[in-house]
């Protein structure tokens, strides 16, 4: 039997699941529960939990960090007993990575709830092994089947970490709950630019009190200040349960490197001593690919991709600050870069072109139409009411043209960023740019960070004539906090009966604050 190869962040090598076909598995009889492997000294442990994630319909990424150098194993069975197991060899886990690693599962069933168990062993003696962690998966379907996820972004900005004695980042049990096939973040997963203090005083007299650890004392600057923002975050009991049940599809905003960046950039802040953004946001990269269960490595460092869920839903995730051109007022009349990049819009253009899923969901960091002020420039697309599409909007008319022209229908775009909730729907017959055919855009954020305050948290730019269907965040700046719980994350599924895609706007606990249902395209 072919020994499989790792797959981490320093390798790209696909790893099979004990050779070139899945029937040639290696099938291991399931440890007895009589004799639980006990954490003792010399044996490696796991840290953080297990999370997975870019789960297709035959493969998933496994992710895990240990406590030491270890060997990752992952063993796959089709129940939570673990009768009947296989086993995959994956990589070292070793300080080059910060004792993280990612294992590529290959072989696995189409649209089935896969149990793994990650196990770490000894390098040098694979009998000695550490207390394993188990975790859940479900895998994309070929066809057409009922497909449920949820999204959201901003976690732990504006220093609102994590406070146990209020029940933690709590939302990811909310979401937990509904058991999604997956969870879409659409960016600032982390606040690398932002201190998080010991506490916080609230406007009614009581204090929020704060998990704090060394990392996010101060900015992230070198390569482990960026990798402890993610180690902070999954100091939380709720995160972690739901990493090990709900696999991730990871896109990236502004906060994971700095607020507002764009390349080429260099900082006129006092707080870093580090001053170019380029060096910045390649560390963050590493730190990203390190942490999240992201199929690609660091060695390539990419984040947009395409994740297929059947005849049902392409979901295109977006990376909107890697080749972003510099922030100024926005005013421009000849499309001088954008958000995208040529390289990048030429391959959205393509995959939606080619792609046959009723449902086509552009996973946004940014939203289109809200006005995000940079000082006197803008950080997003929308620049104010000029008439014509100006600067960053160019790329969006290229690209809603482009769709129209090539009769591309069901786009549906997701986003964040902006800290509240809102429904957008854009119509040719409101906008001073028509040459589009008409589309949704869902806003949702934040996770556990400070709220828009209502009624319009953002001014809304009408060059692609949106309408704010609805929008919803904190009723006034005394409460615009998760301490008075204005936190909100969107959930979407997909009838695979009659193809209707329904779009819920949900706050902390889940209770549903808005929603629709869209009809399917044709």
């Amino acid at each position: 039997m072919p020994q499989p190869s790792p797959i981490g962040p320093l390798g790209r090598r696909s790893l099979l699941l004990g050779g070139a076909a899945a029937g040639s598995a290696l099938l291991l009889p399931a440890r007895s529960a009589a004799t639980p492997l006990l954490a003792r000294s010399g044996r490696p442990m796991l840290t953080d939990g297990v999370q997975s994630g870019d789960v297709s319909a035959s493969a998933a990424v496994v992710w895990a960090r240990a406590d030491r150098i270890a060997r990752m194993y992952v063993d796959i069975s089709p129940t939570e007993t673990f009768r009947k197991v296989r086993r995959v060899r994956g990589p070292l886990l070793d300080t080059r990575t910060d004792l993280t690693g990612k294992t590529l599962l290959r072989g696995l069933p189409a649209g089935k709830d896969v149990h793994y168990r990650v196990v770490l062993a000894d390098p040098d003696d694979d009998s000695v092994t550490g207390e394993p962690q188990v975790g859940r998966l479900r895998t994309a379907p070929v066809g057409s089947s009922d497909i449920r996820f949820v999204w959201s972004a901003d976690l732990g900005g504006q220093g609102w970490g994590i406070n146990p004695s209020r029940g933690g980042y709590r939302i990811f049990e909310s979401m937990r709950r509904l058991s999604p096939d997956f969870f879409l973040c659409s960016g600032d997963l982390i606040y690398a630019d932002g201190v998080i203090p010991s506490e916080k005083p609230l406007s009614d007299g009581t204090v929020w009190r704060n998990l704090v650890t060394p990392a996010k004392s101060k900015v992230a600057e070198t390569l482990d200040e960026y990798r402890g923002n993610y180690r902070y975050n999954l100091l939380d009991d709720n995160l972690r349960r739901f990493n090990s049940e709900v696999a991730q599809i990871n896109s990236w905003d502004d906060h994971e490197v700095i607020n507002n960046w764009y390349p080429g950039e260099i900082l006129d802040d006092s707080r870093y001593t580090e001053k170019r953004v380029d060096v910045l946001a390649a560390r963050a990269r590493r730190a990203f690919h390190e942490y999240l269960p992201t199929r690609t490595g660091s060695d390539d460092g990419r984040i947009y991709r395409v994740q297929r869920y059947g005849e049902l839903l392409d979901v295109f995730v977006l990376d909107m600050r890697s080749y972003k051109d510099p922030n100024t007022p926005g005013l421009e009349t000849v499309s001088d870069g954008g958000v995208f990049g040529r390289r990048q819009l030429a391959w959205l253009k393509e995959q939606l072109r080619v792609s046959r899923a009723t449902w086509k969901v552009i996973a946004a960091d940014m939203p289109l139409s809200l006005v995000v002020p940079d000082g006197a420039a803008v950080e997003a697309l929308a620049q104010g009411d000029h008439g014509n599409p100006l600067g960053r909007e160019l790329e969006i008319a290229e690209l809603l043209s482009y769709a129209k022209r090539n009769r591309i229908t069901g786009m549906v775009w997701l986003t964040g960023d902006v800290h509240y909730t809102a429904a957008h729907h854009y119509q040719p017959s409101r906008a001073a740019f028509t040459d589009f055919d008409p589309f949704w855009e869902f806003v949702s954020g934040p996770l556990n960070a400070a709220v828009g305050v209502e009624p319009e948290p953002n001014p809304v730019d009408s060059t692609f004539g949106p309408e704010v269907v609805f929008s919803q965040g904190a009723p006034s700046l005394e409460v615009n906090n998760p301490g008075f719980g204005y936190q909100y994350f969107g959930e979407v599924s997909i009838d695979s009966g009659s193809r209707v895609m329904s779009v819920r706007l949900r706050d902390i606990d889940g209770g549903v604050a808005y929603t629709v249902d869209l009809p399917p395209p044709g």
